[in-house]
């Protein structure tokens, strides 16, 4: 397939943006060319400067598909701009982080990834929700030597068996895996799921909420908390103004801002500033 050809204004980094904690389904194939597998498609990204990438796709589906999950239209220079030039810590992050975006993810899927992403670390959610696609989803193909499967849909996930739950048999033993690897994890998603089916309307009802509602709404499902709900916010929902606290970001706020850092400083933009701080103080060893 031909490549698409992608130039912005400001910066992007692919390499950053999948190690920047908000997306499980990128897989670096060589240096600089990631496999990413969204919407039910596998399609590969590739590295060219700070401001251009290419995407085995035709303009018509960059336009009406990646131009958004890029999230091309924010400026986020000038997010970095904004920041305190007396702040040396987040001045430091933001010229470290420049480049990294926050996607504009499946809001289905950001949130049954981070509710299995509790207590785990970024390897093993990638090797747990690519499990739970290998046992419901639907086969894209084969690429680099491994079998990928989209993420599945609300339908599929309704159909996922556990015997630990209360089902008749195991969908992972189904598909030959010896298990799903989610322990407490796997009522939650059962019960996140059920919801969702009862109320086949209720994510694009969330999408039209404002921060606020949208946030109490999160924390209605089951196995929910502060950070999975700030976390699906602002990857699943795309509102930027989410701060995700995590051990990372709370070892940050204590050991450089003596436990108390103002957010709405940066407010529509916290929740960029958050992934800075995320990508900085994770890849210096704060």
């Amino acid at each position: 397939m031909k490549k698409y050809v992608v130039s912005l204004n400001d910066s992007i980094d692919l390499k950053k943006i999948a190690d920047s904690g908000q997306c499980f389904r990128w897989k670096e194939i060589t240096d600089g060319t990631f496999r990413v597998t969204a919407f039910g498609m596998v399609r590969y990204f590739t590295q060219v400067d700070d401001h251009t990438i290419t995407i085995d796709c035709d303009e018509s589906e960059y336009q009406n598909v990646w131009k958004d999950y890029l999230d091309v239209d924010t400026d986020y220079d000038r997010i970095i701009a904004s920041i305190d030039s007396g702040d040396i810590f987040l001045t430091n992050a933001g010229d470290y982080g420049r480049g990294i975006r926050i996607l504009r993810q499946d809001p289905l899927e950001t949130l049954i990834t981070f509710i299995i992403s509790q207590r785990k670390n970024i390897p093993a959610i990638k090797s747990c929700v690519e499990k739970l696609c290998a046992a419901c989803g639907t086969y894209i193909g084969q690429f680099d030597g491994d079998e990928v499967y989209a993420f599945p849909s609300l339908v599929q996930l309704s159909g996922l068996s556990c015997e630990k739950c209360g089902g008749e048999f195991c969908s992972y033993k189904k598909a030959g895996m010896d298990s799903c690897s989610l322990g407490y994890r796997m009522p939650y998603i059962q019960e996140t799921v059920s919801r969702l089916v009862m109320n086949p309307d209720l994510l694009e009802y969330m999408m039209q909420l404002d921060d606020k509602a949208l946030y109490e709404e999160l924390l209605g499902f089951k196995g929910v908390g502060k950070k999975v709900a700030n976390c699906t916010a602002l990857f699943g929902f795309h509102r930027l103004d989410f701060f995700p606290i995590d051990v990372w970001i709370k070892r940050v706020i204590d050991d450089v801002y003596g436990g108390s850092f103002d957010d709405r400083r940066y407010s529509p933009y916290a929740g960029v500033i958050q992934q800075y701080m995320f990508y900085y103080g994770r890849s210096e060893g704060i």
